[in-house]
């Protein structure tokens, strides 16, 4: 598509970076120390918006010694575990102590190229660039089965990401699909405040000790979390390539939470729901639930379509090379999943791949100037 008689003037900039989440902030913070012009544009109103929607009662999975981003400390006692609205807030104190560039209340619409430039237009504003990072996290909008659509209209149906607490929630059993971390707190919950409450999913395994445990503040955690999310499991290793695939397709591993706790709260576990029966979940056993709600913690999609270039594999995922995507120069990624680790979605380990794509983009800039003196010395 090209630019229109009545279209808005394109504003030129270097580097677009859509989302200001600990992705984006993590991103613009390294091109601020590599000298670089950027500008963030993020659809909230606030930064830290995306975790003060999340429900009411969320923690962190992690302490928060490992809570900081790149050049700012969480400030909090390093075993404490943040509530959603404390890091929220610490990611709005980043940006304001590091004066980075971020138009909020700002949402993209589409991103195309004309020629070798980039095209980001948010409907009433028009950016050419020479670089997009797409730092947005992969949990833009809720995934559920298309079968949920076939239960019976009584039943209070939400995913993950619009559930706040259980207000919401009318009266009679819950179940809660998806055995993430999310599903089992979320199920945790409803069963302590004396709710039925089912929980249906595979548990892909949990971190072999407490992390709120004498343990954890003996090393365990910094071993885990900094070794082994962090080095071990990369695609750069066997095992981290297996835990990649294993990831995509089962989730991650419980982290503060055990699956004995599940037991403790009163949550009955039971088989995977594979469809509808008379209005009801059925499950893979051939028993119905008579439930009252259900809560999907199943999973979300990238909200990428807005991206109108063909980076996408026949999943769905954007094709690139620890977030670089080499058919499209220019076009960075992120934040996603497993870009490089386990820890790539984690806020301790975002900063290395947002270092990675600064440098990237500064060495980019650094050659097409290069390529410009030589024609003009030609």
């Amino acid at each position: 598509m090209r630019v229109t008689a009545g279209a808005p003037e394109p504003m030129q900039v270097e580097t677009v970076i859509i989302g200001a989440g600990q992705a984006g902030l993590s991103t613009g913070y390294h091109l601020e120390r590599l000298g670089r012009s950027y500008v963030m544009l993020e659809s909230n109103r606030r930064v830290g918006d995306t975790w003060r929607k999340r429900w009411d009662s969320l923690r962190l999975f992690t302490p928060a010694r490992f809570d900081g981003l790149d050049g700012l400390r969480f400030p909090a006692p390093e075993n404490l575990f943040p509530t959603k609205d404390e890091m929220a807030d610490y990611l709005e104190a980043y940006a304001r102590h590091f004066d980075l560039s971020v138009l909020t209340g700002t949402r993209v619409e589409r991103v195309w190229r004309e020629g070798a430039r980039y095209m980001v237009s948010t409907g009433d504003q028009l950016f050419e660039a020479d670089n997009v990072v797409i730092a947005m996290s992969s949990y833009q909008t809720g995934r559920v089965p298309e079968f949920a659509s076939e239960l019976a209209p009584d039943i209070t149906q939400m995913h993950s990401i619009d559930y706040r607490n259980l207000a919401q929630l009318k009266d009679g059993p819950v179940l809660v699909v998806g055995a993430g971390n999310s599903g089992a707190e979320v199920a945790i919950e409803a069963a302590r405040a004396g709710r039925t409450t089912y929980f249906s999913g595979r548990v892909t395994g949990e971190i072999p000790f407490r992390i709120e445990g004498t343990a954890s503040r003996l090393g365990l955690a910094r071993f885990v979390f900094r070794f082994v999310f962090h080095r071990v499991l990369t695609i750069d290793t066997p095992i981290g390539r297996s835990a990649r695939r294993k990831m995509f397709s089962m989730g991650t591993p419980l982290i503060r939470t055990r699956e004995r706790d599940l037991v403790e709260a009163g949550v009955t576990r039971v088989p995977r729901v594979e469809g509808v029966k008379r209005g009801q979940p059925l499950l893979a056993d051939g028993r119905t639930l008579e439930v009252s709600n259900i809560v999907w913690c199943t999973g979300f999609n990238l909200g990428l379509s807005f991206i109108e270039l063909p980076i996408f594999d026949a999943d769905g995922e954007p094709r690139h090379e620890r977030g670089i995507v080499t058919d499209q120069p220019g076009l960075f990624l992120v934040g996603q999943h497993f870009q490089y680790s386990l820890s790539s979605t984690m806020i301790h380990g975002v900063g290395r791949d947002a270092a990675r794509i600064a440098k990237a983009i500064a060495v980019r800039r650094q050659s097409r100037a290069r390529v410009r003196e030589a024609l003009a010395t030609a």
